[in-house]
């Protein structure tokens, strides 16, 4: 069985990778907030459990973040990314335990609400010192979507290079 889509196949890479987790609640919000806040509505796409932190080796996950770091830079290599995009996500304070990233439940399995936050904090700080391995020549924006008591969605911006227009032909 074949399905017409009604809409042609793009030649053009957008130029922006997005490393999010491949937790599907998020989504939706997801394109809308970099619809909205940053003007993208065509990017790669890399979904991993952890988004952005399974890049990051969280104290035990040598192997499977520097082999995320590799895929992440071929990435940004093969597909002429000039600006990446690294997604976190979790609850805001007082905000839902069960929005926490299933990831970093399984790395930190005994750490609470506030001691993953502070890992992902670390893990942003471990990633900007080991950019290179991952990033390549291309700009550098991360954040956090955060899940609030009543289940409202926000960003935050954990990192922004200052000199990171996004490119103007990844927009729609």
């Amino acid at each position: 069985m074949e399905h017409a889509l009604g809409m042609q196949w793009e030649p053009q890479r957008p130029r922006i990778l997005v490393v999010a987790c491949s937790d599907g609640r998020l989504q939706e919000a997801t394109d809308v907030f970099l619809a909205r806040a940053l003007g993208v509505r065509q990017y790669d796409r890399l979904y991993v459990p952890g988004g952005g932190g399974a890049l990051s080796a969280s104290g035990r996950e040598f192997i499977r973040a520097g082999q995320l770091r590799a895929e992440c830079r071929f990435l940004v290599e093969a597909h002429h990314v000039d600006h990446l995009v690294l997604l976190f996500h979790g609850p805001a304070v007082g905000g839902p335990a069960e929005s926490t990233c299933a990831d970093y439940r399984r790395k930190q399995s005994w750490a609470n609400l506030d001691q993953i936050r502070a890992q992902q904090e670390a893990d942003v700080r471990d990633l900007l010192a080991r950019r290179s391995e991952f990033a390549g020549d291309a700009e550098l924006s991360i954040f956090r979507f955060e899940v609030s008591a009543d289940t409202s969605l926000s960003v935050s911006t954990m990192h922004a290079d200052s000199s990171a227009p996004l490119p103007s032909h990844a927009t729609a």
